[in-house]
């Protein structure tokens, strides 16, 4: 199942080329994903997953240029790819505007680990961490 999110891409990310650069992109991927990790996990009454969570591995596949135009915000799907007991792997589909029918500008994978901020190491998801993560990609 996909998780949906709208960003805007401000004009400051775009490079010399005019098109928004894998920096900048690699944030917008972030913003993407924030409003369930953080967002919803809160609402939904978790307060580990929002307090730390790390980026192990980042891969970003560029099929055409994302350019910046006012009031346009591009269209972010997210599906949970794989979740182990101590990590996530979340795949995107970047697309060029805010429509499932614009085309696909980049595809990218995130590893994600839950991490303790007191103890300054990664830990494991907790069952109700698990079962948010599974429900909230499965009603996406």
């Amino acid at each position: 199942m996909t998780y949906v999110s709208h960003v805007q891409p401000r004009w400051s990310d775009m490079d010399v080329y005019g098109h928004v650069n894998h920096a900048n992109l690699v944030t917008l991927l972030e913003e993407a994903r924030i409003p369930v990790l953080f967002g919803d996990a809160v609402k939904a009454g978790l307060t580990e997953l929002p307090q730390g969570v790390v980026v192990v591995k980042l891969a970003v596949h560029y099929r055409t240029p994302i350019v910046v135009e006012p009031e346009r915000k591009v269209r972010v799907e997210i599906t949970l790819a794989e979740l182990k007991a101590a990590s996530i792997t979340l795949a995107y589909r970047v697309h060029t505007g805010p429509e499932e029918s614009d085309p696909v500008a980049v595809t990218a994978e995130t590893v994600l680990a839950p991490y303790d901020t007191g103890k300054l190491r990664p830990r494991r998801l907790t069952t109700a961490e698990t079962e948010f993560l599974k429900k909230v990609f499965a009603d996406a």
